[in-house]
């Protein structure tokens, strides 16, 4: 799929040396590998886009020990960001701005985090671990946004729609088949990116950060995703846990 990906761009844009990096983004180490492959290779980042995440039938646990949800759908985001930040700051020092757009969901409205059991160890629903991580993401960049306030970087997040993806069809047991079936009324890739596109490119949110965005336009997020003291926590704990200091 990257090569065949690599080759579309390479037809679309030939001659800008498009490169392609594989990680295992639910591992520690692969995180911190791949986002110093990244930083060494690009002399330049103008956008980051935190897109990878799944949802799983069962609790699974990743080599580090932590939830796989977790892992996956919101550490990956941090560490990654953390890696390219220098790359980040210095491009909007240079060409006025550069962003990150991290993929969130509207499957965050209702859910609230438990400092307490962030891994999920009393009782395991494949569905509230989703939703809890797309908490995570919004929590997440809006703290992101707070601590890059400054430097020409911004952080925004999103809700792509429900889109007719690879997303689910590895969860295991019957949410497999569900997810399967639901796809049949699903959004196309290229509806479902519109929004993440519009965040990497539009003139027209030049200098907006800190947002939440659906079908392109801003939206208020659910009363637990705008608490600053528990996005501040957040990162304190998860900057513990990947042993990352920002």
């Amino acid at each position: 799929r990257g090569e065949a990906a690599l080759a579309r761009l390479e037809a679309l844009a030939p001659g800008l040396d498009h490169r392609i990096h594989h990680a295992d983004l639910s591992r520690l180490a692969e995180m911190r590998r791949v986002g110093e492959a990244i930083a060494d290779s690009e002399s330049r980042i103008d956008v980051l886009i935190n897109n990878a995440g799944a949802l799983f039938n069962r609790r699974r646990v990743s080599a580090d020990g932590f939830e796989l949800t977790f892992a996956l759908n919101h550490l990956a985001y941090v560490v990654l960001t953390h890696a390219l930040r220098g790359r980040l700051v210095e491009t909007a020092g240079r060409a006025g701005e550069a962003r990150v757009v991290n993929t969130a969901s509207d499957a965050h409205v209702g859910a609230a985090l438990d400092f307490q059991d962030l891994q999920s160890t009393r009782g395991y629903s494949g569905i509230a671990a989703y939703r809890r991580s797309k908490l995570a993401n919004i929590l997440f960049t809006r703290e992101l946004a707070r601590r890059l306030a400054g430097t020409g970087v911004s952080a925004n997040c999103l809700h792509p729609g429900f889109v007719r993806t690879r997303f689910g069809d590895s969860s295991g047991g019957a949410m497999a088949f569900l997810i399967r079936a639901a796809k049949l009324f699903a959004i196309s890739p290229e509806a479902g990116a519109e929004t993440i596109v519009h965040l990497a490119a539009s003139p027209a949110i030049s200098g907006a950060t800190g947002g939440y965005f659906v079908r392109s336009r801003p939206k208020t997020p659910s009363r637990e995703a705008r608490d600053d003291a528990a996005a501040r926590r957040l990162w304190d704990e998860t900057a513990r846990l990947a042993g990352i200091a920002w």
